[in-house]
């Protein structure tokens, strides 16, 4: 198992997330000196407090994907549970993207609205359609 992280993918997400974690470090070093030096601000102090943070969430992330990878090797989806066996598989997947498709791509149109039931609906619609045909016709 330990193996699929010496892949060449894994070997360049580790050299990237040790690059990034390294910067964050040296980042927040800068921001804490110009902090203290006689131009730093609060501003910088800020920075050098946020960037151990963002250090912080490259780790996290950096073991969250190490996680996902161990999960997805195993068979397991995100949840954790253990995958269908093919026989549920086959009775409860659709067969083709048509079958999964509950509504049509595109929605009915709307019934036309007469000046009896809604005249400011109505007048609306005629506003529209005024701009419609404008255009499509040619200028």
């Amino acid at each position: 198992m330990l193996r699929s992280l010496l892949t060449p993918r894994w070997l360049l997400l580790h050299v990237l997330f040790i690059v990034a974690t390294i910067a964050t470090g040296f980042l927040a070093v800068w921001q804490w000196d110009r902090a203290h030096e006689a131009g730093g601000s609060f501003q910088n102090l800020g920075y050098a407090l946020q960037w151990p943070l963002f250090g912080a969430f490259t780790i996290f992330l950096w073991i969250k994907l190490v996680r996902m990878d161990f999960a997805q090797q195993r068979g397991e989806d995100e949840t954790g549970s253990e995958p269908e066996t093919p026989e549920e598989q086959r009775t409860t997947a659709p067969e083709t993207a048509e079958q999964r498709r509950t509504r049509p791509l595109v929605p009915p149109p709307a019934p036309p609205v007469d000046a009896d039931e809604d005249p400011e609906l109505a007048e609306y619609n005629r506003y529209l359609a005024g701009l419609n045909e404008s255009d499509q016709s040619p200028s």
